[in-house]
């Protein structure tokens, strides 16, 4: 069966997937943070491949949603981390890259195993699970399936953790026994605190404890206004003076020879009800598609048997002037996952990958209703998703 459609528009250029802007993996990018500290801090088996110094002791600060692109629009509700910046600004600030999909499971993992998705295995909000017609989402963890078995490698705290560095993470109690914290940011001791000011004082607190320590703390509430009033509204801006307060706060603790780093895992768009796409009142879209995973604006596209080909060339036809639409084979050779993608990895991608490079989102009205009602996303690899902080504070 062919699902081929008459595309109608006159000025339609297909966007060509090995020219988007892949990130920086190995060089610049979410994963290659705690192996350049790691590293610095004489940890056997890491590389730095980031441009910071040593330090004993290092707090990393990950803001869920803050982008980098975000800080310097708001220098006013953002005082503090607008301060840190780099270049004409004045600090020592660059952007690291969040990776492919710039999504919080995919850029957490990354974080706390220091490899990309095509290794550690968490490449999207929602993927197929490799022999069965059913998708597993990543941050929820549904359906369950085992942590180890879906992404075995150590994570650095586990590493450094063993070479006698005290690790730990100090985040919200929620996340104590997560499945995805398990696979991303096991290692050394975690410590629940419920409110932002407590998270950043215990933090300090871990810094000045041991003569070398590791300690990772968290905040979600910035991402969560962003997706539920969008980036330009007041609430989101409110919580980003909150978030600038925080990072003050702990700055103002560090202990000696300490460094904090401020990131995120990524940042955020807001994207109007004109610019959405419904995939479940769309007949071409959905055409020979039997799973639809992924998010809005970074979607994994599984086929029914056979399908494949038609469906790229559907979402290719369609969507192809405002999105890159890949085949999983393009999308792993233009090095979007990362320079290697492991073999149990291999069919979580989908079998056609769309990223959205315009103001475009591809939604599910009926089968997520909860995404698609959503104003701010994320999820590609435009500069406002893909591109976070990396701020540097010393004592």
């Amino acid at each position: 069966m062919s699902y081929l459609p008459a595309h109608d528009h006159d000025d339609f250029q297909l966007l060509d997937p090995a020219d988007a802007p892949a990130p920086g993996y190995g060089s610049g990018s979410l994963s290659d943070l705690l192996p350049s500290v790691a590293a610095n801090m004489g940890v056997s088996g890491f590389t730095s491949t980031l441009p910071i110094a040593p330090a004993d002791r290092v707090c990393v600060f990950l803001v869920d949603g803050l982008g980098w692109e975000l800080i310097r629009r708001h220098p006013e509700y953002a005082p503090f981390l607008h301060s840190l910046l780099g270049g004409s600004l004045g600090g020592s600030g660059r952007p690291l890259t969040a990776g492919f999909p710039s999504t919080t499971a995919t850029s957490l993992a990354s974080v706390g195993t220091g490899l990309p998705p095509g290794l550690h295995g968490l490449a999207g909000y929602t993927v197929a699970i490799p022999g069965r017609n059913e998708l597993m989402n990543q941050l929820r963890w549904q359906p369950p399936v085992d942590p180890h078995g879906w992404q075995p490698y150590p994570t650095v705290f586990e590493r450094v953790q063993q070479a006698g560095v005290a690790a730990s993470q100090v985040s919200s109690p929620l996340f104590a026994q997560t499945p995805l914290t398990r696979v991303a940011l096991s290692g050394g001791e975690f410590l629940g605190r419920t409110t932002g000011e407590e998270r950043m004082d215990l933090a300090a607190r871990q810094l000045a404890a041991a003569d070398r320590a590791l300690v990772y703390t968290y905040v979600s509430e910035l991402d969560g206004m962003g997706h539920r009033y969008g980036v330009d509204s007041d609430e989101w801006r409110m919580m980003l003076n909150t978030v600038d307060r925080l990072a003050k706060r702990l700055a103002e603790q560090l202990p000696p020879r300490s460094a904090l780093y401020v990131t995120a895992d990524h940042g955020m768009i807001d994207i109007a009800p004109e610019d959405r796409i419904d995939f479940d009142e769309d007949w071409e879209l959905s055409a020979g598609v039997a799973l639809l995973g992924g998010e809005g604006r970074a979607r994994h596209v599984y086929a029914v048997p056979g399908a494949a080909a038609d469906v790229h060339t559907v979402w290719s036809e369609v969507l192809g002037d405002r999105m890159w639409v890949a085949t999983r084979d393009q999308a792993i050779e233009a090095g979007w996952f990362g320079p290697a993608v492991d073999d149990r990895v291999y069919h979580r991608i989908g079998d056609v990958v769309a990223a959205a490079r315009d103001d475009v989102a591809v939604i599910a009205s009926r089968s997520e209703p909860g995404e698609s009602a959503m104003i701010g996303l994320h999820g590609s690899m435009t500069p406002v998703e893909q591109l976070v902080p990396l701020l540097e504070v010393r004592p």
